[in-house]
């Protein structure tokens, strides 16, 4: 998982209001081009490629209109949304589905690190052609069930240590998905997200997410 950098935080449209908010955003739309990403108009994100996340950036709470283009376009947005940002979160924003049927996916992320001496992790399922499915310990033990296409987990927090997961379809004892030697440390906040394809390319994969955001 790379984070690109590529957060823009020249917006000058809002500095009259205080930045009390963060978001960025994650590409994870198999097939679709590397995007720029507009909020109310002015660039927020620029370039982002399939499976990068941006910096957070910092925005003041509110309503914001979010229009997705390719990269270097400003017309024909392949997401136009409206996004509520309230005060003093975190948020990734997810762009989600194979085109021309994009959407933008909103995911709160914790702003304060677990207060036990847990790792706390949890799922996001966003594999367009996959069924709904469990996610197993290497011993068969469910961890998260019945996870379907744009549904979070709830967190589930375990010893800091090594683990490996297993992606079946719900209900079955098929795995379709290894994730292997997962590093999980205490006080943080981890998101696993299924991004690609069951079926073409790009291929079904996992990415691991830390959060909260580091200060500033």
């Amino acid at each position: 998982m790379r984070n690109n950098g590529k957060g823009q935080t020249n917006n000058k449209s809002r500095n009259s209001r205080q930045a009390t908010s963060y978001i960025r955003v994650l590409h994870a739309s198999p097939g679709a081009p590397a995007v720029d990403v507009y909020a109310d108009g002015t660039l927020l994100v620029s370039d982002l490629a399939f499976k990068e996340q941006s910096m957070y950036v910092r925005v003041p709470s509110g309503s914001y209109n979010v229009t997705v283009y390719p990269t270097g376009q400003t017309t024909d947005a392949v997401i136009d949304t409206t996004v509520e940002i309230p005060e003093n979160a975190a948020f990734n924003a997810v762009a989600v589905g194979t085109l021309p049927d994009l959407s933008l996916m909103t995911i709160q992320e914790p702003n304060m690190p677990p207060e036990t001496d847990e790792a706390c992790v949890r799922f996001v399922h966003i594999s367009p052609d996959a069924p709904n499915v469990d996610i197993r310990l290497e011993d068969g033990t469910n961890v998260f069930t019945d996870i379907g296409y744009k549904e979070e987990s709830d967190y589930v927090c375990v010893d800091e240590g090594t683990y490996t997961f297993n992606v079946n379809p719900a209900g079955t004892d098929t795995t379709v998905l290894t994730v292997p030697d997962v590093s999980l440390d205490a006080k943080t906040y981890y998101t696993i997200y299924a991004v690609g394809l069951v079926d073409g390319t790009p291929e079904l994969e996992a990415l691991l997410i830390t959060e909260p955001r580091e200060e500033d």
